[in-house]
């Protein structure tokens, strides 16, 4: 699959397609046009979240207020309930995200730690 094919114009919610799934590791393609988190709602998640933007852009909101702008190229680490937001999204073109969920810690080595 390429990540940039198939892409939809106009969408009313992201699209997350699963690229790869196994035990305790996910990887999903997101593609926005637009959409942001309703204004109340938080991620609280038990999994480490690691995105990259491919293409568009997407503003991060954290709960105690700062905003993480990522361009194409941009990644982000996002911890174990750090309670989030998905901000602001490109409405000038689809933005693609990479997503990468995990549930052990990994240290900068890549090797992982039970």
């Amino acid at each position: 699959m390429n990540l940039f094919a198939q892409l939809p114009s106009q969408l009313t919610e992201e699209v997350i397609s699963p690229l790869l799934t196994a035990k305790n590791l996910r990887i999903e393609r997101i593609v926005s046009t637009g959409q942001a988190s309703p204004p109340d709602f938080w991620y609280d998640q038990t999994e480490h979240e690691w995105v990259l933007v491919l293409r568009g852009y997407g503003v991060v909101e954290y709960e105690h207020g700062e905003l993480i702008t990522l361009n194409p190229g941009d990644h982000l680490h996002i911890p174990p309930h750090v309670r989030h937001r998905v901000h602001e999204t490109s409405t000038e073109e689809a933005t693609i995200w990479l997503a990468v969920f995990w549930n052990e810690q990994i240290d900068q080595t890549g090797a992982a730690n039970g």
